[in-house]
């Protein structure tokens, strides 16, 4: 891939571009590899591959330089701002979304923050795009420019007819913190629908959700083929799952059936409230989705799950929930991590679990940032 940014020194974000994308799958598949083997993994598979541009369906963009000629992008290694509206990972279509942000923003006077000068109201835009839906958020400093912006909407409905949801983040802390609690939604809807394999999920402003929608159906298709061929096989029966750090519940509703039990715990709320609609869609019986933290409910139960999925934030499991796990020994740990490194250290907590099957799936290329998951089987000594 080519990128200008990267050419001119302008952006070096995509610190592997240097290097042809076979390369850099070759090179991931042999780290993780490597990494892997001091566990004896029965199976290691072929990584699954991006696309190399337009891969990325959401764009978080710092708002610098003035609100005549605002920039949406970075301030770069050399501490100089860089609009990347342009940026070859985005979508043509986001693209230029993020040019009629900037004329937009210009148009009604929203004054940047300038960091230096602790002045301004506008920090960042995140702007997110699926099945042709825009969700917009802008973060600003304080609520002072909210009434500005609910009288231009039309004016931006105008630009941007395929808005879906517009709303406000309030972040007042002078800190390099993207967002803050306080999220103010300004148009009529709030929910974003996204369709993965058939599965139907649903995002609100502040629920996660990966940022390569491709390798995300992918990795969520293969967790429904490990668990579907657990079934097959007979080896277990599945009957309750655990769906841990569940987010808007696309590891566990993809994974579930009418005659499997579902648990989904995740400590955002508004994530929670996506999965139950996904539910309710799919009528599923009885599915149970909380808005809790997801190491205070493990350690709370006594029942034991037949497969857990756990799909942690970048610090891990950490020690205490996996040294639970170990104690609590479910037959099936299904283990997805942004993080390798995290994930090896809690893999080290989990000695009677051996590594059936292994994956790396390429969501951030460009990196060396790989997306893993693996499926555990409980061992006894």
């Amino acid at each position: 891939m080519y990128c200008d940014y990267f050419s001119s020194q302008k952006c070096l974000s995509c610190n592997w571009l240097n290097k042809p994308y076979s390369q850099q799958l070759m090179d991931k598949q042999q780290t993780f590899s490597q990494l892997l083997q001091p566990f004896q993994p029965i199976a290691i598979l072929p990584p699954i591959a991006s696309h190399e541009v337009d891969f990325r369906n959401k764009a978080k963009m710092a708002v610098l330089g003035t609100v005549e000629k605002p920039i949406l992008g970075i301030l770069n290694h050399n501490q100089q701002p860089i609009d990347l509206s342009h940026c070859p990972l985005y979508p043509t279509q986001l693209q230029q979304a993020l040019t009629k942000l900037k004329h937009f923003i210009s148009s009604i006077g929203l004054v940047p923050y300038n960091i230096k000068k602790r002045r301004g109201e506008l920090k960042f835009i995140i702007l997110t795009l699926h099945d042709n839906q825009l969700m917009l958020r802008f973060v600003l400093r304080s609520k002072a420019m909210i009434d500005r912006l609910r009288v231009s909407l039309n004016k931006l409905y105008a630009s941007l007819p395929n808005l879906a949801i517009i709303s406000v983040n309030i972040q007042p802390l002078h800190a390099a913190i993207l967002e803050g609690e306080e999220e103010i939604v300004l148009s009529d809807n709030d929910v974003l629908a996204v369709n993965l394999n058939h599965v139907p999920l649903f995002i609100r402003p502040q629920s996660f959700f990966q940022t390569n929608t491709e390798i995300a159906r992918q990795l969520y298709q293969t967790a429904t083929d490990w668990v579907n061929q657990l079934t097959k096989n007979k080896q277990k029966a599945i009957n309750h799952i655990w769906d841990l750090f569940c987010g808007v519940g696309g590891f566990g509703l993809h994974c579930t059936n009418h005659s499997i039990r579902l648990t989904g715990i995740e400590i955002n709320e508004q994530a929670i409230a996506c999965a139950k609609q996904s539910a309710d869609l799919m009528q599923l019986p009885k599915p149970d989705f909380r808005a809790y933290d997801s190491t205070q409910f493990a350690l709370a139960q006594a029942d034991i799950p037949d497969l857990v999925l756990v799909n942690p934030p970048r610090r891990g499991l950490g020690k205490c929930l996996a040294n639970y796990l170990h104690t609590l020994k479910p037959h099936y740990i299904l283990y997805s991590s942004c993080n390798l490194s995290t994930q090896l250290s809690d893999l080290a907590l989990l000695p009677n679990y051996q590594i059936v099957k292994a994956q790396l799936f390429d969501m951030f290329p460009h990196t060396a940032h790989m997306e893993t998951m693996l499926l555990l089987q409980h061992i006894e000594n």
